[in-house]
C-alpha cells in the first residue's frame, strides 16, 4: 500500500564529473583526470571535513559524498530519532571494483599480499555503514543488487517500512562504481511537511524515474 503523503524532499546526483542537487548543476570539474581526482575535488569544493573519507574505497567515497550533499541543509537528527532514519540503496555490481582489487592481492601464491584495509570494503553494506556512522543513523538499512535501477521495488519496499512504522525518513537510491565508471543518485523520503525546504515531490516510481533521467 502506497502512502499518499510521502515526499522526496531532496536529491543529489553525481556523474560525468558533475554534481546535480535538486535537478540543478551545482558543481562541475573541468579537466577530468579520473574518479579519484574528481571525488577529491568535490570533497574540497564543499569543504567537507571527515578525514576517514580518504581511507574509503571508491564505492564508499561516491556514496558518502552523495549523502553529504544530499543532507547538506538537512539536520535529520533535529527531526527524527536515530532509529527512525533508514537507508535503502542499490546498484548493479555490488562491491565488484574492490572485490577485483582484493582478488589481485591473493590470486598469485608467489606474490600473496592480502590487505585487511581493502578486504573490509568487499561488501557494499560497508558504504551504508560509513554513511550511518557519519550521521549517527541507526534505523533500518539494506543494500540490494539489481541488473538495473528499479524504482518500483524501492518505492514498494520503503512504503512497507513506513507502513510498519519502522522508519519516519529514508535515504535511498542507486550508487554504482566499477573501473572508473560511476553514477550515484540518492534522494531523501519524508512524510509531507509544509516546512520542508527544497523539494516536495510525490514519492512515486515515475517521479523517481524522472529524477534518475538526469543520470543519463
Amino acid at each position: 500500500m502506497l502512502i499518499k503523503n510521502l515526499k522526496i524532499t531532496s536529491s543529489c546526483i553525481i556523474r560525468f564529473n558533475k554534481v546535480i542537487i535538486n535537478d540543478k548543476i551545482d558543481y562541475v570539474k573541468d579537466n577530468y583526470a579520473g574518479f579519484p581526482d574528481f571525488i577529491r575535488s568535490v570533497y574540497r569544493n564543499y569543504k567537507i571535513n571527515y578525514p576517514k573519507f580518504f581511507k574509503m574505497d571508491n564505492l564508499s567515497k561516491l556514496g558518502f559524498i552523495t549523502s553529504e550533499l544530499l543532507l547538506k541543509q538537512k539536520n535529520l537528527l533535529s527531526k527524527y530519532k536515530n532509529d527512525e532514519i533508514g537507508i535503502i540503496i542499490s546498484n548493479s555490481g555490488s562491491s565488484i571494483d574492490t572485490d577485483i582489487k582484493y582478488y589481485n592481492t591473493i590470486k598469485n601464491k608467489s606474490n600473496y599480499f592480502p590487505s585487511p584495509s581493502v578486504f573490509v570494503y568487499t561488501l557494499p553494506n560497508i558504504m551504508i555503514g560509513e554513511i550511518c556512522i557519519r550521521n549517527k543513523i541507526m534505523g533500518e538499512s539494506s543494500f540490494f543488487v539489481f541488473e538495473k535501477f528499479d524504482p518500483d521495488f524501492l518505492c514498494n519496499y520503503i512504503n512497507i517500512l513506513f507502513n510498519t512504522l519502522k522508519i519516519k525518513s529514508c535515504i535511498s537510491g542507486w550508487v554504482d562504481f566499477e573501473d572508473d565508471k560511476y553514477e550515484s543518485l540518492l534522494f531523501l523520503v519524508e512524510k509531507e511537511n509544509k516546512k520542508n525546504n527544497g523539494r516536495n515531490i510525490n514519492f512515486e516510481p515515475e517521479n523517481i524515474r524522472q529524477i534518475y533521467k538526469c543520470l543519463k
